[in-house]
């Protein structure tokens, strides 16, 4: 460690919401709230530093159309990075991105493994596609190789029907969700709609990713189990073009698509009134760009969230949710600094000063 530079952060150190502090120092890539004797190699950064920002829904090394090298997958993850995003839960990804621990300049993943889907119930060359006899036996393989998720795909259109409808039987996703609990693991699920959220929730899973389907009914029960959401707002915008593409061919389900874009944001404003963790992701690495974690926590304030609530939520709380550091005494240097207070106006994200990650400016 003894290569790493001794940075000096000085303005407004935001440890958490109300914990402003004048100064940090990092030293062998950790920060610390006392001045270093003797330091050599000194830099000074100022502005308003935060935690390095969380996208808790991104596939890094996955496109539009499935798996991608790893040079591809190495620029998603730098564009991440530069926006400020220095924490990533992986929710989903075919390919193997384990290389990106050894280097100290790209963002910190948590994996959820591979994508689990019904048989021709999902994205091609996203998911593992099984029968739900086979659930339990690959969410147990996805909770050993991942980093304590698992990630089901717990509903998708059903040509037979035409609409969004729920993947799993009931008795399926208890059992899957118990083993993956046993095995330590978190288990979230990707719905768009409303029908499978209830059996999801009271089978104990620990979150829902876009939830847009949430209704009077199932906010109660999901604040009542403290199932957090990741709303992914920045693709939700995508629904009205889903659904005129898939007019012609599935009008039950475009329909259904518009509707639940059409009360996106009161959708996620009636979930945090309820007290429901909202956290941010953007879900990046499908059909949409890397980099739009600004754009998200934006996004959430549109919906009605407080600034600092919406900010908690790719840094504070969202770091505490999944088990990692944010400014505290001797935790790895991964800090965004910026020109204004993001408190104030969430807008400053979109434009970070210095990037520190792991103790070294990488933007």
């Amino acid at each position: 460690m003894s290569d790493h530079p001794v940075l000096h952060v000085k303005g407004r150190v935001l440890v958490g919401p109300d914990d402003v502090r004048d100064e940090l120092w990092v030293v062998g890539g950790r920060i610390s709230y006392e001045r270093p004797g003797g330091a050599r190699d000194l830099r000074t950064v100022e502005g308003w530093a935060l935690p390095g920002l969380v996208d808790a829904h991104c596939h890094v090394g996955l496109d539009a159309h499935g798996p991608v090298p790893a040079d591809v997958s190495e620029k998603q993850a730098l564009t991440d990075r530069d926006a400020g995003t220095l924490l990533v839960r992986d929710a989903g990804s075919p390919s193997d991105t384990r290389w990106v621990d050894d280097r100290e300049d790209l963002p910190k993943i948590i994996r959820a493994g591979r994508h689990i889907a019904r048989t021709r119930r999902y994205i091609r060359n996203y998911a593992h596609e099984i029968e739900p006899e086979d659930l339990v036996a690959y969410v147990a393989q996805e909770a050993r190789r991942g980093d304590g998720w698992v990630k089901l795909v717990g509903d998708w259109i059903d040509r037979g029907t035409g609409d969004l409808s729920a993947c799993w039987p009931r008795d399926a996703v208890e059992a899957a969700i118990a083993e993956a609990h046993r095995l330590g693991a978190r288990v979230t699920a990707h719905c768009f709609a409303e029908d499978s959220l209830r059996d999801l929730v009271e089978a104990g899973i620990d979150c829902v990713e876009h939830a847009t389907g949430l209704t009077e009914d199932t906010v109660p029960l999901f604040a009542e189990h403290g199932v957090a959401i990741v709303p992914t707002l920045v693709n939700i915008a995508t629904f009205p073009r889903l659904a005129a593409d898939g007019e012609a061919k599935f009008p039950r389900w475009s329909a259904h698509m518009r509707r639940l874009h059409e009360r996106r944001y009161d959708t996620v404003r009636a979930a945090y009134d309820a007290g429901i963790p909202v956290y941010v992701g953007t879900d990046a690495g499908g059909s949409l760009a890397h980099g739009l974690v600004a754009g998200e926590v934006a996004e959430l304030v549109t919906a009605g969230i407080p600034p600092v609530e919406a900010l908690s939520a790719t840094t504070w709380g969202a770091r505490r949710w999944l088990g990692r550091p944010g400014l505290d005494e001797g935790a790895p240097a991964d800090l965004v600094v910026y020109e204004g207070d993001p408190r104030a106006d969430v807008r400053v994200l979109a434009a970070p000063r210095r990037v520190v990650l792991n103790g070294r400016i990488v933007g």
